[in-house]
C-alpha cells in the first residue's frame, strides 16, 4: 500500500511538473523570419537562394493547462489533450506582428506537389494568373505564421481550405489525445506514451520509424543515467526521436544532465541505417544520401515541407551550399533537454527547428517553369524554449533535491556511526577475549 501511494504521488508530481515547467515557454520564431532579398527574376535565373535572417518575433505558447484529464486505474494510464495558443510578446520582439516581408508564395510552391497531373496544372496556372499571384509575395508576420486567405486558392471552384499559414491551424486547437502511463505499477514506465490519438503508430512512416516512442519530453522515468538514450515523441516533427547525454550542468542550484539531439538523428541511411524508413522521396533526398533533412510531406497532407535544424546545421553540404546567408552555429541552433536525473523532470529545454519548402519546376505553371531544378527554400526557424522559474526552482530544491540530499546525509551519518560502533565493539570484544586468555 505504501509503495502504491508513493508511486501515485510520483505520478502526480510528474503531471504537476509538466504544468509548472511548461507554464512559461517562449517561442521566438526562430530568431528568424527569412526574407528573400532578391527579386523574382534573379531567383529564377540564379544558381543559389539568397536569404537574410530577421527577428526574433516572440510568442508565449504552451501556457494552457492540459484538458480532459482522465485516469484509468485498470491500465494505470492518464489521458489528456494539450490545448494550443500563442500570445505575441512585443517586449521580446524586434517589431510588431504587422511587419511585412517578402516570402515564398506557399500555395503556388505547393501546387505541383499536390497536383502533378499536367492538365490540372494548366487549370491551376490560369487561376494563379487570374489572382495575380507569383512565386513570391509580401505578407505580415502574423499572416505568415497564423494564416491568411490566399487569393489563388479562393478561385478554386471546389471546396478546399483557402487559408494558408506555416502554423495554421494552431490557436484554439488541441494536440492529442495523449495516453501516458502513470507509473503506479511500474515506475520505469512513468510518463511513457501508450497511445497518441488512440494509436501506437502514426501512419506516416514504414516499419519502426512509425512508432510512438518515449515520453512527450516534459519528463522521463526517474533515476536517469548518463548512459541512457532519452526517447521522446514530438508531433511538431511527426516522429519519435532521441537525445543523448552531453554534459552535467548546474541550473539555479539544481544539478541537471544536458541531453542533446545528436546529428545521427537526422543522418542519411548511409550514415545511420536505422533511418532508412525516414527516407520517403529518393528524388528529394538524392537517392537517400542527403542528411540533416526530414521530409514530413506525408504528415502535412502532401505539402512539400522539409524540416531541418536552424541554418541547416549538420545538413549535407550539397544542400547548404546552394543557400547564401545561412550561418550554422552549434551553440545557437542545437536542441537540448536539461533533465534532473533523480526525478526525470525536464527543467529547461530548447527546441530549435527550421521550416523549409521544396520548390520544383512545373512546365505548366508559369510562375515555376523557369526554375532550373528543385530548390530547398528556408521559410523560418523557431527557438522554442522553457526553463523552471526562480520560485519553482527554490521549491524544487527544498521539497525534492533538498530532502534527497538530507536523506543521503542521514545515510552517511548512520553508516559512519555503524562503522564506529562496529569497530568499537570489535575492539572491546577482542580486549575481553585477551583478558580471559591471560
Amino acid at each position: 500500500m505504501g509503495c502504491d501511494r508513493n508511486c501515485g504521488l510520483i505520478a502526480g508530481a510528474v503531471i504537476g511538473a509538466v504544468l509548472a515547467v511548461f507554464g512559461g515557454i517562449l517561442m521566438p520564431v526562430g530568431d528568424m523570419i527569412i526574407e528573400k532579398t532578391i527579386k523574382k527574376e534573379v531567383a529564377i535565373n540564379s544558381t543559389n537562394i539568397k536569404v537574410q535572417q530577421r527577428g526574433p518575433y516572440t510568442y508565449r505558447v504552451r501556457y494552457l493547462p492540459k484538458e480532459n484529464v482522465t485516469h484509468d486505474s485498470q491500465t494505470n494510464t492518464v489521458s489528456f489533450v494539450q490545448p494550443n495558443g500563442a500570445i505575441f510578446e512585443p517586449s521580446l520582439s524586434v517589431g510588431s506582428e504587422n511587419d511585412t516581408f517578402t516570402i515564398l508564395n506557399l500555395a503556388v510552391a505547393a501546387a505541383p506537389h499536390l497536383y502533378p497531373n499536367a492538365f490540372v496544372q494548366v487549370l491551376l496556372n490560369s487561376l494563379i494568373k487570374k489572382s495575380k499571384s507569383s512565386m513570391f509575395q509580401r505578407r505580415t508576420v502574423k499572416e505568415i505564421l497564423w494564416g491568411y486567405k490566399d487569393p489563388f486558392l479562393s478561385l478554386v471552384p471546389y471546396p478546399i481550405s483557402t487559408t494558408v499559414g506555416v502554423f495554421f491551424p494552431y490557436n484554439n486547437t488541441a494536440d492529442g489525445v495523449f495516453r501516458v502511463f502513470n507509473g503506479k505499477d511500474d515506475i520505469s514506465k512513468v510518463a511513457i506514451i501508450d497511445t497518441y490519438k488512440g494509436k501506437k503508430t502514426l501512419g506516416y512512416w514504414s516499419s519502426y520509424c512509425d512508432m510512438v516512442n518515449g515520453t512527450d519530453a516534459a519528463s522521463f522515468p526517474p533515476f536517469v543515467e548518463k548512459t541512457r538514450v532519452l526517447q521522446f515523441f514530438s508531433s511538431d516533427i511527426c516522429r519519435s526521436i532521441y537525445a543523448v547525454f552531453g554534459a552535467e550542468l548546474n541550473l539555479k542550484g539544481i544539478s541537471v544532465y544536458r541531453f542533446i539531439l545528436p546529428p545521427e538523428a537526422f543522418a542519411s541511411p548511409l550514415q545511420n541505417p536505422d533511418n532508412h524508413c525516414f527516407c520517403t522521396d529518393r528524388e528529394i533526398s538524392n537517392n537517400c544520401t542527403f542528411y540533416g533533412l526530414l521530409d514530413i510531406s506525408k504528415c502535412k497532407e502532401g505539402k512539400p515541407v522539409i524540416l531541418s535544424l536552424p541554418h541547416l546545421l549538420h545538413a549535407s553540404p550539397e544542400v547548404a551550399e546552394t543557400i547564401e546567408g545561412i550561418n550554422p552555429n552549434v551553440e545557437e541552433h542545437s536542441t537540448f533537454l536539461d533533465v534532473e536525473p533523480i526525478t526525470g523532470f525536464t527543467l529547461q529545454f530548447a527546441k530549435r527547428l527550421q521550416v523549409n519548402l521544396m520548390v520544383k519546376p512545373a512546365k505548366k505553371i508559369e510562375a515555376l517553369k523557369g526554375l532550373k531544378r528543385p530548390y530547398l527554400v528556408p521559410i523560418l526557424w523557431l527557438n522554442e524554449t522553457g526553463t523552471i522559474g526562480d520560485e519553482k526552482a527554490e521549491m524544487f530544491k527544498n521539497q525534492v533535491t533538498g530532502k534527497i540530499n538530507l536523506l543521503g546525509l542521514v545515510e552517511i551519518v548512520l553508516l559512519s556511526v555503524g562503522v564506529v560502533m562496529f569497530v568499537a565493539f570489535m575492539i572491546s570484544y577482542c580486549a575481553c577475549r585477551s583478558k580471559r586468555a591471560k
